[in-house]
């Protein structure tokens, strides 16, 4: 009995010395001079009971970044469950001037996806082929994409900044999205310093879409520092600036596609040429039509395969699309606004005070997006105890050892997640920090040594 009463004191002991490892790391944190005019928020909790381990600044708002994610992937499947699937729809419609080709977008976000086989771009779209050549169709007289319950948001949150928005990261969600939203910019670069950079070719071809280049060759070790920006001021085509290498040859660069849907259907018409005339009239609308002679039905991946992309590589046009769909289920609106209200009254019957939760976009993209840490371990919590938990806890990166979702926005750098200590001690945690200065690589490494303490 008297070994046993030791044995609890010791093990309580080591507890309390790594709790005290713990707020001993964020002293030293807080006082290192990356952080001089920065703000640090920190939550651990003991999974098991939900007691707090250590806290700081934990119900303050602070940006997420795509720390963020956590919460728009655990309320998708929660609202929409882990087997939910989009479906796009293909049709031949008669519109009294002839037979058009009829798509019935679903707000799908992986059509055209390289991520898994059934939704890569070749193959969806020799099923289209395949589909109007069994068929029988001659001709065509336009491509009708009716994107009836998206079409009143375009895609772009309000809150995110002119440079993202061209960028491969930027890509709004849309009522019919390809390929991701994202093309590749292939480039070259001068041998001097200052010399310009020329625009060689995108990658899919991009219809009726120009690009000018004001971009300048810069030091060899600069790396890329260059950026799309989407056509403004009436302008029908993208610019861009800043610089890369000096002597590149196809150098490439990922920018966002401004319109998909009309892309998609450039994309179709040249797929059908030497099969079908399709004259080169592209409508988009909300409208729905009757008696359609449906060929054929793209189906989705899953929810819980989509989420596990959504986190794992931190795709920003799945939150986005992902959080218009929790509107459109919720609210009967498929825009930004509502999903951003949906989660909001989602999570207050579920215990987070909604001024915990200030956000703008499903992804974390937004710089004004404010979220307490505390909030973010009450989800993670939370998602502990459902059924789709471990596809969820699947989704979820390996950092340091550790399983956790990072983000990363100017001046922002964030992690949250579960880890299970060498004696088995399980807590949920989120490490969130604002404004600091130095390097983004030198502040990852002393948010370790603070999470290392929870090993």
């Amino acid at each position: 009995m008297a070994f046993l009463f030791v044995f609890c004191v010791n093990v309580l002991c080591v507890y309390a010395q790594d709790h005290q490892g713990l707020k001993q790391a964020m002293d030293e944190f807080n006082d290192d001079p990356q952080l001089k005019f920065a703000l640090a928020g920190l939550y651990v909790i003991n999974e098991q009971t939900g007691e707090p381990v250590l806290e700081q600044n934990a119900y303050t708002g602070l940006a997420p970044a795509s720390t963020e994610k956590i919460v728009t992937a655990a309320t998708a499947l929660d609202v929409l469950g882990k087997d939910f699937t989009y479906e796009t729809r293909f049709g031949i419609v008669n519109t009294g001037k002839g037979k058009s080709l009829y798509i019935q977008a679903s707000g799908d976000p992986t059509l055209g996806s390289w991520r898994w086989d059934s939704t890569k771009e070749e193959v969806i779209l020799a099923a289209i082929k395949n589909a109007v050549k069994e068929k029988g169709v001659k001709q065509l007289e336009s491509i009708i994409v009716s994107s009836k319950d998206w079409i009143a948001d375009d895609g772009l949150p309000s809150r995110w900044t002119w440079e993202d928005i061209g960028q491969y990261y930027g890509a709004g969600s849309q009522g019919l999205n390809w390929r991701e939203n994202q093309f590749d910019l292939i480039v070259k670069s001068g041998a001097n310093i200052g010399d310009p950079v020329t625009v060689l070719r995108t990658k899919p071809f991009l219809y009726n879409y120009k690009i000018i280049s004001e971009a300048r060759a810069a030091g060899k070790e600069t790396g890329d520092e260059s950026s799309l920006y989407y056509p403004s001021k009436g302008n029908a085509y993208s610019v861009l600036k800043g610089t890369i290498p000096a002597g590149k040859n196809d150098f490439v660069i990922a920018g966002s596609i401004y319109d998909p849907s009309r892309q998609f259907a450039k994309t179709i018409i040249n797929e059908l040429k030497g099969i079908v005339v399709v004259k080169e009239n592209i409508q988009l609308t909300g409208k729905r039509y009757d008696n359609i002679d449906w060929l054929y039905t793209h189906t989705s991946p899953t929810m819980a395969k989509i989420v596990y992309w959504f986190l794992r590589k931190s795709v920003n046009l799945y939150g986005e699309a992902l959080i218009r769909t929790i509107a459109l289920k919720t609210k009967g609106e498929a825009t930004t606004e509502k999903g951003v209200e949906a989660v909001q009254e989602y999570w207050k019957t579920r215990g987070i005070d909604p001024e915990e939760m200030h956000l703008y976009d499903g992804s974390g993209l937004s710089p004004q997006n404010r979220i307490t840490p505390h909030a973010e371990v009450a989800v993670l919590k939370y998602a502990k105890a459902q059924s789709w938990y471990p596809d969820f806890y699947d989704g979820i990166p390996l950092y340091n050892d550790m399983k956790m979702k990072s983000g990363t926005i100017n001046r922002v750098k964030g992690f949250t997640g579960y880890h299970k200590s060498k004696v088995g001690k399980e807590y949920i945690f989120s490490m969130i920090v604002n404004n600091y200065n130095g390097s983004q690589l030198s502040l990852i490494r002393k948010m370790y040594q603070v999470l290392d303490q929870l090993k």
